[in-house]
């Protein structure tokens, strides 16, 4: 405890805010304390964030207009009078000021109706005892912990508990049980067994939160260094099956005639934590979560050559549109860029045979465009063998398609390209208007050029182009 204490003092040295808002506190007369996860994160030595909360028994409102009149009286604060809460910003920190407050919920919304209470009102409607953790800023008993709830006990035994009873926190606000689950993946923390009963007893009560409210915990959780914990827990605790049911459907193995295939659930898990290794890209991360999506619509048995998922890819990127608008996650490029990964996420590997051809090779780098790298690093992580020898020969095959794209897209320059003869260039040379001939001609250019027949290069496609008028019926 006292290692906690000489943490928090010394963290409260190391900015001046902290005294000035215990200066403004004392002169005001009321009770000031940070609260929350910003305490947890030191105790943890977790690098700290610039978001503080800062909770008074009073009126968060007046404490931050106070501060502010001491930092820059010109500068305006952000209030938000519904709430209770104002908003400082002073150099890297934002700082939200809140009074202390009761909190009560109707059965069908997590917004609650508030009113004053006391400092243990307060910690009391807080989600986890890991962020009950308060630290008195007024001068008498500066920097002082409060543990209200043991949470210093729970943070050594890695552990995540409601302070109130569970059945209570999650009915009230179903957004905790995605918070617990957001957390035990963020810290690697475990959920409490009473814990765990009680969201698996309420998971029907996500029904009532908003889609934006949801994805933004599943990008939380995707965004932390092993998401397959998170994902583990959601699917355990009845939850996964209101958000992506999708996944839920690749979980398990069947077996025809002596023949299995292998747990794809498990193995889309394996995929994200890998991948998670290498990239912070979220949207290359729900690629790897939803690459394999389509393999429950399109598994089947073959009695000559067992279990086979044809076109999953094509099928999946089908599904993904579906799940983001579920999720309300963005309909523009984002989701286009996470269907082109999925579609294309079996085609890398096959041309790292000898034989396949450069128009193979430039296809792929065409049809792949900027997005050639996080394919592969997708097609990379997709590795899951256990078996050591097929491993490294897997990820040696992988050394040969990246030499591969990197001599064609350096002799060529394929990435993004368009053909060298534009339709302004056909309708100018037959003297036509736009019609389905240009497209035509821009067509067989195009694959001329993916194929290898000729070169990107202006003349060549011209001569080419000449040809294909005259084959169609075009005439100068």
């Amino acid at each position: 405890m006292n290692n906690i204490k000489n943490d928090i003092l010394n963290f409260l040295r190391t900015d001046d805010i902290f005294k000035i808002i215990s200066l403004a506190a004392d002169e005001l007369s009321v009770e000031t304390y940070i609260v929350g996860g910003y305490i947890r994160d030191i105790i943890l030595n977790r690098d700290i964030k610039k978001d503080i909360d800062i909770m008074c028994v009073g009126s968060g409102i007046e404490l931050a207009k106070h501060i502010q009149q001491k930092l820059n009286p010109v500068k305006k604060i952000r209030t938000f009078k519904r709430y209770g809460t104002a908003m400082i910003s002073y150099k890297d920190f934002q700082i939200e000021f809140v009074g202390s407050r009761k909190e009560s919920y109707s059965k069908d919304s997590r917004n609650p109706s508030t009113k004053s209470g006391n400092f243990f009102d307060d910690i009391l409607r807080r989600d986890f005892t890991i962020n009950t953790l308060a630290i008195k800023l007024n001068k008498e008993n500066f920097g002082e912990l409060v543990d209200t709830f043991g949470a210093v006990e729970d943070i050594s035994k890695k552990i995540i508990v409601t302070p109130n009873e569970p059945d209570k926190t999650f009915s009230d606000d179903p957004l905790r049980m995605l918070r617990a689950v957001r957390f035990a993946s963020q810290l690697k923390f475990n959920i409490d067994i009473n814990t765990q009963k009680s969201i698996k007893k309420n998971a029907n009560r996500l029904k009532i939160l908003s889609p934006e409210r949801i994805s933004d915990e599943i990008n939380k959780i995707l965004l932390t260094e092993s998401p397959s914990i998170g994902f583990k827990n959601l699917e355990s605790l009845n939850l996964l099956e209101f958000i992506i049911p999708e996944l839920i459907d690749l979980k398990g193995v069947e077996e025809v005639e002596g023949q299995t295939h292998k747990d794809n659930f498990y193995h889309t898990l394996e995929v994200l934590d890998n991948i998670s290794k290498n990239t912070e890209n979220i949207w290359l991360r729900w690629a790897a979560l939803l690459h394999d999506i389509g393999k429950a619509p399109t598994k089947k048995f073959d009695n000559k050559i067992g279990w086979t998922f044809h076109g999953h890819e094509y099928v999946g990127s089908k599904m993904i549109k579906v799940i983001f608008k579920r999720l309300n996650l963005p309909q523009n490029e984002v989701l286009k860029y996470v269907q082109k990964i999925v579609m294309m996420s079996s085609r890398p590997i096959i041309i790292s045979d000898d034989v396949v051809t450069d128009s193979a090779v430039r296809r792929l780098i065409y049809d792949a465009g900027d997005s050639i790298e996080d394919l592969l690093v997708l097609c990379e992580a997709d590795i899951t063998t256990k078996n050591q020898k097929k491993f490294i020969k897997y990820h040696n095959n992988f050394k040969v398609v990246r030499k591969k794209i990197k001599d064609v897209e350096g002799r060529d320059n394929i990435r993004n390209f368009q053909p060298p003869v534009t339709g302004e260039i056909i309708m100018n040379h037959y003297k036509i208007k736009p019609c389905k001939e240009i497209g035509i001609i821009k067509e067989k250019i195009k694959n001329a050029i993916l194929d290898g027949e000729i070169k990107n290069d202006f003349d060549e496609a011209f001569n080419l182009m000449l040809k294909i008028g005259q084959s169609i019926g075009l005439e100068k």
